[in-house]
């Protein structure tokens, strides 16, 4: 059982998206990670929001041109996704063994987007696999972004995986880091509690 499970039991999709809901209507970006894809692929590019919960992301992207796949292991995430986007493909499937081409997807995707702590709320012992899967869903060239928490200031659960970890995890799958950031904004990573690493096929 992931993290996530346990801390939520795979039923707060409503409160989940009530909350950001409520945090648009004050006023608050609620895009940061949208934005962010969209400064390193052109609109058109592919797509893949892993672990892409109640969709709030990928919606956005979509809505910005882009051709997007979500999929989630939380199937009260993925209802409300739905409801909100009915025409975008919203697929649920284990990011640990995720396999785009029996889901009818092609395993070409120019970015991979990995928001809201995908990582440290996996279950322990599969971030080599989920990173595994998500690098063999990438076209040559393409990235894979992923911004977490590293600190218990930053998470729901106590730290699951740190930058090093991380990063071994990508290599070992391949991957390059090309930059780190401290948050969505891009503001330069400073060794704090959250990053937003950017690795390359």
């Amino acid at each position: 059982m992931s993290r996530w499970q346990e801390l939520t039991g795979g039923t707060s999709g409503t409160d989940y998206a009530a909350r950001f809901a409520a945090l648009a209507r004050s006023g608050k970006d609620v895009h940061g990670e949208a934005r962010f894809c969209a400064a390193l692929v052109p609109a058109g590019a592919r797509v893949l929001d892993a672990g892409c919960g109640t969709g709030r992301v990928m919606i956005r992207l979509a809505e910005l041109g882009y051709d997007c796949v979500g999929v989630d292991l939380d199937a009260s995430m993925l209802a409300v996704a739905r409801r909100q986007a009915p025409e975008l493909p919203w697929l649920q499937a284990d990011l640990a063994t995720f396999e785009p081409g029996p889901l009818g997807i092609t395993a070409d995707f120019d970015l991979v987007v990995a928001a809201g702590n995908i990582f440290p709320l996996l279950a322990a012992g599969t971030e080599a696999a989920v990173v595994g899967r998500l690098a063999a869903a990438l076209r040559p060239g393409g990235l894979l972004v992923a911004g977490f928490g590293l600190d218990q200031a930053h998470l729901p659960v106590p730290p699951g995986i740190t930058l090093p970890e991380y990063d071994d995890c990508c290599a070992a799958a391949g991957l390059t880091l090309v930059d780190r950031f401290a948050t969505w904004d891009a503001d330069p990573y400073d060794d704090g509690g959250y990053a937003v690493s950017v690795h390359r096929r």
